[in-house]
C-alpha cells in the first residue's frame, strides 16, 4: 500500500513539474520576445531560425522513438502538414508577435488562455462540438465561455488604476523597453486573431494525426514547413541584410530558448502530460503562465499593472477552470455508457450494467469514484459496490473512471 501511493504520488508530482516548468518556459518566451521585439527585431526572422532550432531539436525524437517506414507520406498528408504549419505557427505566431510588440507581455499572455475557448467556439460552429445545455455540464461550459469573454472584454476596454510593484528610483535595475510601437487597439485585434489561428491549428491538427499519427516526425516537419513560410514572407517584406542578421546578444539567446525550450521540450512534456492524463491536464496550468509573466514583466520590465488587467485576468481564470471542468464532466458522462457496453461485451454473459457513482475512498487516486453495479446473469440480480483499484470479482464489471 505505501509502495503504490509512494509511486502514484511520485509521478503526480512528476507531472505537476513538467506543467509547471511548461508555463515558465512560457513565460519567458513571451519576456525575452517583448524585450527584442522592442528593439526592432524583425519578426519574420525571429520566427524562421526559431523553428530551424525547433526541428533541430525535435528530430532525435523522431528519428529514436517513430518509424516512418510504416506510413507512407501522400499528398493528403503534406497538405495537412502545410495547412497545420500555416495556421498554427506562421500566421498564429507572427499575429501574436505583432500583437505583443504592440501592448506588454502581461496583457498579451491574458489572450493564452482564450485558446480553449475559441477553440471550443470554432468547433460548434463547425458542429464538432455540441452545446449540450440540458445537462449540467454544458451549462457549466458555457457559463464559462461566457465569463471568459466578458474578461477579455473588460482586458480590453476597461485599464483602470496603474500601479507599480516596484518603487521607481534613480538607481534602476530593470530592463527599459521602448514603447514606440505601443497601439493597443490594433495589438487587441491582432491577438485575438491569434487566438482564431490557434484554435483552427487545434481543429487541422486532429485532422493531421487521423492520416499521419506520427506526432514528433509531424512536429519536425511542421517547424520544418513554418520556417520555410516563415522566409518566403519575410524576403517579401524586408530583403534587407540587417534584418536577417543574428549577432551575439539577447536576440540569440531568444531564438536559441523559444526554439529548444518554448517548442521542442514544451511539445515533449505536453505529449507525456496528455498521455498520461488527457488533453485537458495541460490547459489547467496555463493561468500560471499569466502569473509568472505579470510578477516578471512588472519586476524586470518595470510594465504597469492595470486594474482592468488584473479584473480581467481573474475572470478568464475562473472561466477557464469553469470551462475545463464542465468539460470534464461531459466527457465523463459520454464515455462511462460506452465502457460500460465494452466491459459488457468482454463478460461473453447478458448483463444488464447501471452505473451509480457513490462516495470513494479518500486514498483512491486514479480512479475518483466507487462504483455501483447491477449484473443481471441468468440465475438472478446481483448486486455490488465495488472500489475498481481493489476489484478482484470475477463476474463483476469492472469500470475505470
Amino acid at each position: 500500500m505505501e509502495m503504490g501511493f509512494a509511486r502514484n504520488w511520485f509521478k503526480w508530482s512528476q507531472l505537476v513539474l513538467a506543467m509547471v516548468a511548461v508555463q515558465m518556459f512560457v513565460a519567458g518566451m513571451n519576456l525575452l520576445s517583448k524585450v527584442i521585439l522592442s528593439e526592432g527585431s524583425f519578426i519574420f526572422a525571429l520566427m524562421a531560425y526559431r523553428h530551424v532550432v525547433a526541428a533541430i531539436c525535435v528530430a532525435p525524437f523522431a528519428l529514436c522513438f517513430e518509424r516512418i517506414k510504416e506510413h507512407k507520406f501522400g499528398w493528403s498528408v503534406w497538405l495537412w502538414l502545410f495547412v497545420n504549419a500555416l495556421t498554427g505557427i506562421t500566421a498564429a505566431m507572427a499575429l501574436f508577435y505583432y500583437g505583443l510588440r504592440d501592448t506588454t507581455a502581461t496583457y498579451a499572455a491574458n489572450f493564452l488562455n482564450l485558446i480553449p475557448i475559441a477553440t471550443f467556439v470554432l468547433s460548434t460552429i463547425t458542429g464538432t462540438e455540441n452545446l449540450n445545455l440540458k445537462i449540467r455540464a454544458g451549462k457549466i461550459k458555457c457559463l464559462g465561455v461566457i465569463v471568459c469573454v466578458g474578461g477579455a472584454i473588460t482586458t480590453s476596454f476597461y485599464k483602470g488604476k496603474a500601479f507599480y510593484l516596484i518603487h521607481h528610483s534613480n538607481n534602476h535595475h530593470h530592463i527599459t523597453v521602448d514603447t514606440t510601437y505601443a497601439h493597443w487597439t490594433r495589438g487587441t485585434v491582432l491577438l485575438v486573431c491569434s487566438c482564431l489561428s490557434y484554435s483552427t491549428w487545434f481543429i487541422a491538427q486532429v485532422k493531421l494525426l487521423k492520416i499521419f499519427p506520427l506526432k514528433y516526425w509531424a512536429t519536425m516537419l511542421i517547424c520544418i514547413m513554418a520556417a520555410l513560410q516563415s522566409t518566403v514572407i519575410g524576403l517579401c517584406l524586408d530583403t534587407s541584410t540587417a534584418s536577417w542578421r543574428i549577432g551575439w546578444d539577447l536576440q540569440l539567446v531568444t531564438i536559441l530558448y523559444s526554439g529548444a525550450l518554448a517548442t521542442a521540450a514544451t511539445f515533449c512534456l505536453l505529449s507525456w502530460a496528455i498521455s498520461a492524463q488527457g488533453p485537458l491536464y495541460p490547459p489547467m496550468f496555463n493561468p500560471l503562465s499569466l502569473i509568472f509573466v505579470a510578477i516578471s514583466g512588472a519586476l524586470i520590465l518595470d510594465e504597469e499593472i492595470r486594474m482592468g488587467t488584473l479584473l480581467g485576468m481573474f475572470m478568464i481564470i475562473v472561466g477557464l477552470y469553469s470551462f475545463l471542468m464542465g468539460k470534464r464532466k461531459e466527457t465523463k458522462r459520454v464515455s462511462l455508457p460506452e465502457q460500460v457496453k465494452t466491459n459488457s461485451e468482454l463478460t461473453g454473459s447478458q448483463l444488464t450494467a447501471a452505473v451509480v457513482p457513490t462516495t470513494s475512498p479518500d486514498n483512491c487516486h486514479i480512479c475518483p469514484d466507487s462504483i455501483a453495479v447491477d449484473v443481471d446473469h441468468e440465475d438472478g440480480l446481483n448486486k455490488t459496490t465495488v472500489n475498481p483499484r481493489g476489484l478482484e470479482a470475477k463476474e463483476i464489471t469492472m469500470l475505470m473512471l
